[in-house]
């Protein structure tokens, strides 16, 4: 009789489940959406600011493009990298997942590391003038994203160590970590083309 009661709890258990969809994945998209509009102010008002004045950067406060340029190699191969964690998730080999979400971890560590030695040989501070200002807040704020990011994959490593806590099935986390990252890189390319490119036009 009691097995009969536990294995209908189970069962009314798992219907109310069901009757829940999971909405992380959608929470996730509507924060970023959110974010890109922080970030689409930044570089309105950077823009702005760009067609006021006659000399863009001011003299003295110009930007190196050769460390960007590697930077920002190192980040957009680090999308192909993490989505290959995604496809071993997917094939239900956690041990790979982990693998390519570690080697993307250290290459958002490369990518951070690259900008504070960056900014510690520019030769001007956020004060210098409004062009410096622009460029410490805009990629000091994508910075931030970016260690976020690298966060969200080492967490999501860590909860892997569980058994059976992501697999073929279940790998909303990874997932997540994936789209997040993504979204730091494409943000990262938008900048990348307003501090660096079009600053030598």
């Amino acid at each position: 009789m009691q097995g009969t009661i536990d294995s209908e709890t189970t069962a009314i258990t798992a219907d109310h489940a069901h009757e829940h969809p999971d909405f992380r994945v959608l929470g996730l998209l509507i924060f970023l959406i959110s974010e890109s509009l922080m970030f689409g102010g930044l570089f309105a008002a950077y823009l702005l600011l760009r067609g006021m004045n006659e000399q863009w950067p001011p003299e003295g406060t110009e930007v190196e493009l050769l460390l960007p340029t590697i930077n920002t190699l190192i980040l957009i191969s680090s999308s192909f990298v993490i989505h290959y964690g995604d496809l071993a998730i997917k094939k239900d080999d956690v041990r790979a997942m982990r693998k390519w979400y570690w080697i993307t971890a250290a290459m958002g560590a490369v990518f951070l590391g690259g900008q504070v030695y960056e900014y510690l040989t520019l030769g001007y501070g956020l004060r210098t003038n409004v062009f410096a200002n622009c460029f410490y807040v805009m990629t000091g704020f994508h910075g931030l994203h970016v260690l976020v990011g690298i966060l969200l994959i080492l967490g999501v490593i860590w909860r892997s160590r569980r058994p059976g806590h992501y697999t073929a099935h279940r790998h909303t986390g990874v997932a997540m970590a994936e789209i997040y990252w993504h979204f730091v890189d494409v943000i990262w390319i938008i900048l990348f083309i307003l501090l660096y490119i079009l600053t030598r036009f």
